[in-house]
């Protein structure tokens, strides 16, 4: 039986350049978002509020406003569609665009009046505006003195 030297330092460099390949594959490089099995996509967001209301901005590509569903159910908000899929009898050279069944769900931590809610559709964007409820909208005090 021979005697190995251990050399720590050697197996530290082994453990970073493991940790480096890691977040280079799944960072810098990342797969599609969707598997060829499932055809599923995500739904990119924007969500910003103003004083008056919570906005929401979603690409939504290549779908008619009617083939999109939104739903508030208490303090959920679900936005589903489907995104066409590729055409048929080709042969892709590269196949990079998102398709299939999409659903988002999002928690609304802020009321909103649900029943004055409007959704816009411009060039694949959708607008979603939620008007807050009146408790939440900020307000000024003014400060008299005595």
């Amino acid at each position: 039986m021979s005697m190995v030297r251990w050399e720590p330092f050697k197996d530290l460099m082994t453990l970073r350049e493991a940790m480096d390949r890691l977040f280079e594959d799944s960072m810098v490089r990342p797969g599609p978002r969707w598997t060829a099995t499932e055809a599923r996509c995500e739904l990119p967001l924007d969500v910003y509020t103003t004083g008056e209301e919570l906005v929401i901005v979603a690409s939504v590509p290549g779908i008619n406003p009617e083939d999109v569903e939104i739903t508030i159910e208490g303090e959920t908000l679900t936005i589903k569609g489907e995104i066409p899929g590729p055409v048929d009898n080709v042969s892709y050279a590269a196949q990079e665009r998102p398709y299939g069944k999409f659903q988002r769900v999002l928690r609304l931590n802020i009321p909103v009046q649900a029943d004055k809610a409007e959704a816009t559709f411009d060039k694949g964007v959708m607008t979603l505006t939620l008007p807050k409820q009146e408790e939440t909208k900020p307000r000024t005090i003014k400060i008299t003195s005595k």
